[in-house]
C-alpha cells in the first residue's frame, strides 16, 4: 500500500486519521505541525506517496507547507484538510500544487476515499512470457 505523511496539530484528528489509514494497509508517519513535517520529509528524502495536511496549524500553515513540498519534491501529491471555508478557498487557488481539500468534519469513510483518490495509480504488474 501507500506511504503517507500526516501533518495535523490536533492530536485527536491525527490519531483518528492515522489509525483509519493504517487499517487500510497504509504505512503512516505523523507530524504535529508543518515544521515537523518538513523535517520528516527531509529525513526521509521525500519518500512518501502522499502528504495529508491540515491547513490551519501553528507556525508553518498547510498552505506554506504545500509550497515548500512542491519546491523540493514537485511530484509528491498533497491533500489538505480544513474546517474553515476561507481557507478552503485559499487552498483551491493552489490547484496546480494540491490534489484537493477535504472539509472537516469528515467521516472515516470519506477520508479513506479521498486519500485513495489522491494517491498515484499503482503501476501495472508486468507479466513475463
Amino acid at each position: 500500500m501507500a506511504r503517507i505523511l500526516i501533518a495535523e496539530d490536533d492530536t485527536g484528528i491525527r490519531l483518528l486519521v492515522s489509525r483509519a489509514l493504517r487499517q487500510e494497509g497504509h504505512e503512516v508517519m505523523v507530524a504535529e505541525d508543518g515544521e515537523m513535517a518538513i523535517d520528516v520529509l527531509a529525513e526521509e528524502a521525500g519518500a512518501f506517496d502522499l502528504v495529508l495536511s491540515d491547513i490551519r496549524m501553528p507556525g508553518i500553515t498547510g498552505i506554506e507547507l504545500a509550497h515548500a513540498i512542491h519546491a523540493t519534491f514537485p511530484g509528491l501529491p498533497i491533500l489538505l484538510m480544513t474546517g474553515y471555508a476561507e481557507q478552503k478557498e485559499a487552498a483551491e487557488e493552489l490547484s496546480a500544487i494540491v490534489t484537493g481539500v477535504v472539509e472537516k468534519p469528515f467521516t472515516l469513510a470519506e477520508i479513506r476515499r479521498r486519500v485513495a483518490a489522491a494517491l498515484p495509480a499503482p503501476e501495472p504488474l508486468r507479466r513475463y512470457a
